[in-house]
């Protein structure tokens, strides 16, 4: 005879974590949109984004713009997989975040203060994903 498991037994998701496992996919989506828009600005209109010399390292705009919209589509498709309750979608959501940081962090030159915006969401992205991530299996 099969025994039923009660509902005591059954773990039951944080609700902590799972709000911020939410609010991370959000992130990931908006941050993955404006991202790819940000390189499809730098492919359109190489003038738009001006490099100072005060920079140690500087790129050409239209390959940064490439990586950018590449970066941006695999974020924004991630964080809708996150929505979905996708498990992948945790580790590629880290991993996206975490390119995400560095390839801001070499467009500071060019956006400062975007780069700099998009780094703390994409660090936001990393410590909800990582402290809360196992919790996406029991949503």
């Amino acid at each position: 005879m099969a025994t039923r498991q009660s509902s005591a037994t059954t773990p039951r998701p944080n609700g902590l974590a799972i709000g911020a496992i939410t609010a991370a996919a959000v992130v990931l989506i908006l941050a993955g949109v404006v991202e790819a828009m940000q390189g499809v600005v730098a492919l359109a209109t190489n003038e738009f984004y001006v490099a100072t010399k005060e920079w140690l390292f500087q790129f050409d705009v239209t390959t940064s713009g490439w990586i950018h919209i590449l970066i941006g589509l695999i974020g924004a498709a991630t964080g809708v997989a996150l929505l979905s309750g996708a498990f992948w979608a945790r580790i590629v959501g880290i991993v996206i975040a975490s390119v995400s940081v560095i390839a801001n962090f070499l467009w500071l030159p060019y956006y400062p203060l975007w780069a700099m915006i998009i780094i703390a969401f994409d660090i936001f992205v990393i410590w909800a994903l990582t402290a809360h991530g196992q919790d996406i299996k029991n949503v």
